[in-house]
């Protein structure tokens, strides 16, 4: 009777004694979020982003997609440029940066990217260096 108290025992030291085997990996989640915006995300919406589309008039956004904490919101926005010339658009945002193109007299379509400073208000950079200060309409 002892030897088979033994045998367990022992069988169960063994077991209880080997190294456990890693979990298995997290399955790859695939969003279509990108870590960056460019200027072209604002010209089209992708099928998964037209499952979350929402419009909301009594936001200034003209309309946002993705889920809580994770959404994408597109607008229109106005300003001036470093000389004082007036500036419109429009551009993505998710978080505090984004994207979009500006329209003045001069150039038809400027890239930009931009920068959340306070409520309703954005700075943005062109490809040149040339800051922008815009609002949202």
């Amino acid at each position: 009777m002892q030897k088979n108290y033994l045998i367990l025992l022992l069988i169960f030291a063994f077991y209880s004694c080997q190294k456990a085997s890693a979990p298995p990996p997290l399955p790859q989640v695939n969003s279509f979020y990108k870590s960056a915006i460019n200027a072209d995300d604002r010209k089209t919406i992708t099928a998964e982003e037209a499952k979350t589309y929402h419009v909301n008039p009594v936001y200034k956004y003209e309309y946002r997609t993705g889920h809580p904490g994770q959404y994408k919101y597109n607008y229109h926005v106005k300003g001036i440029n470093m000389l004082g010339d007036s500036v419109f658009g429009n551009i993505n945002t998710e978080g505090k940066y984004g994207a979009g193109i500006l329209i003045t007299d001069s150039i038809p379509e400027l890239e930009i990217n931009t920068e959340w400073v306070s409520h309703g208000k954005l700075k943005a950079i062109d490809k040149k260096g040339n800051e922008y200060n815009l609002v949202v309409k």
